[in-house]
């Protein structure tokens, strides 16, 4: 490695859906509300998590939507969103088939898939 290269490693996107190509996402603001700081003093939201609140996001582009696991979820985020500074973008899934198996760190409540009923599906696939 020369001299002032810096080199980061990452890891991949963590991939929910059960079926890949039949979904629909939308972009959002996503708040911090609610949401703990790890012991790397970072505020991740977990791929999976149900968002939602008081304002139709897809009624209002300045909507800001908020870790909603209850009746309140209008749907569920494509992939992990650090609101560590505050407010920031998100992919909502308002559409589509979740593969339940993908995301462990998640557990989404009856009241947040009743709410999602029609829109998102919740399955356990092992391939």
């Amino acid at each position: 490695m020369k001299m002032g290269q810096v080199v980061t490693k990452g890891t991949a996107t963590k991939q929910i859906l059960l079926n890949a190509s039949l979904f629909e996402s939308l972009g959002a603001q996503i708040g911090d509300t609610g949401v703990t700081a790890n012991s790397n003093g970072r505020k991740l939201i977990p791929a999976g998590t149900p968002v939602g609140g008081s304002a139709d996001f897809l009624a209002s582009e300045q909507a800001v939507l908020v870790v909603s696991n209850d009746e309140n979820a209008q749907g569920v985020l494509m992939h992990e969103v650090d609101v560590t500074g505050g407010t920031a973008n998100g992919t909502v899934l308002i559409f589509g088939f979740v593969n339940e198996f993908r995301i462990p760190d998640v557990t989404v409540t009856d009241e947040a898939k009743e709410a999602l009923d029609g829109k998102v599906t919740f399955a356990k696939r092992n391939k």
